[in-house]
């Protein structure tokens, strides 16, 4: 990957002339069937650059409660767009019901914002949504008037968890972002993924939020080697993290789940802090979540990592009782 980026060609991504930012956009909406694409600085900013292209000033959009667009951007969209937001109550699997988003919808009525657009997330949490399910989320969205953007920051593990091509996720959605710097290992940057028209507004909207870029090729080389190469190979994290859950679980000392490349942890309270400190100790570095802690696999996560992981969780019970 650092190779490509050394030997990148590049231009100026303002006037649209650098040839390998051209190219991972041209790969990338192919990838999905799409008609376009735009390589943006993060995820946030390609989720802000939807809501923007697809919401005016006094429209909303409908999401999950804890969807990344609603809990995790700092409210660009109100802060930015002026587009207000309806969050809905998700399920055990942070899937939302068509009875709920039929319900959000507003009437056509002075006293309400517009609703525009459903804003859904695949992976959540690492938890997959079905593709059934997003479908008919999708369509019931899509004959109330409404458009449909995905926050696909982990598409490609959904992908390969369902075992099945990332262009079908991407189907019934108006716009999807992508982000190359998780699972897939860039080191910097998403995509926001759609038709002409979307991404065009996209365009002009990254450039008001400053996020126009020069000779970027050298960025976007490597989110070409990532989707060229890196896809496939999630199938090792998701691997990585059962195995790491199993080990843990054996201990019988906490509840333990895992969807994907990602484990959650629930130790006791009175542990997190020394536990932390012990697995400090061993190179091991955790997250002082409470009461649920996420653990996630990655390509510089390796098997051995996973035996040493699950050891020094042994040798910490083990030393407390």
């Amino acid at each position: 990957m650092r190779e490509c980026m050394a030997s990148a060609v590049v231009g100026d991504d303002v006037y649209g002339e650098d040839p390998t930012v051209n190219e991972l956009e041209q790969y990338a909406a192919s990838l999905l069937g799409k008609q376009a694409a735009l390589f943006v600085s993060s995820g946030t900013q390609g989720n802000l650059l939807a809501l923007l292209s697809h919401c005016q000033r006094g429209d909303e959009f409908i999401s999950g409660d804890n969807y990344h667009i609603y809990s995790h951007e700092a409210g660009g969209g109100a802060v930015l767009g002026g587009i207000a937001s309806t969050a809905l109550s998700t399920g055990r699997d942070f899937e939302l019901s068509t009875e709920q988003v039929l319900a959000a919808i507003k009437a056509d009525d002075n006293h309400f914002p517009i609703s525009r657009l459903l804003c859904l997330e695949n992976t959540v949490s690492g938890r997959v949504q079905p593709q059934a399910h997003l479908l008919t989320l999708c369509e019931v969205a899509h004959e109330a008037g409404l458009q449909t953007h995905l926050d696909g920051a982990r598409l490609m593990n959904a992908a390969i968890a369902q075992k099945i091509n990332a262009a079908e996720i991407a189907a019934p959605f108006d716009s999807v972002s992508l982000c190359l710097s998780k699972g897939l290992g860039a080191p910097v940057g998403s995509l926001l993924i759609g038709s002409q028209a979307v991404i065009d507004k996209a365009r002009r909207g990254r450039k008001m939020l400053g996020g126009g870029t020069r000779q970027a090729g050298i960025l976007a080389a490597a989110g070409l080697f990532a989707l060229k190469n890196n896809i496939a190979r999630l199938q090792e994290d998701h691997r990585n993290a059962k195995l790491l859950a199993e080990g843990i679980s054996r201990l019988g000392i906490m509840p333990v789940e895992q969807h994907t490349n990602m484990v959650f942890i629930t130790p006791a309270v009175d542990h997190i802090a020394a536990l932390g400190k012990f697995l400090l100790g061993k190179g091991i570095i955790l997250a002082q979540d409470s009461p649920s802690i996420r653990l996630v696999t990655h390509l510089d996560i390796s098997l051995a990592d996973i035996e040493a992981t699950i050891e020094a969780f042994e040798s910490y019970y083990s030393a407390s009782g």
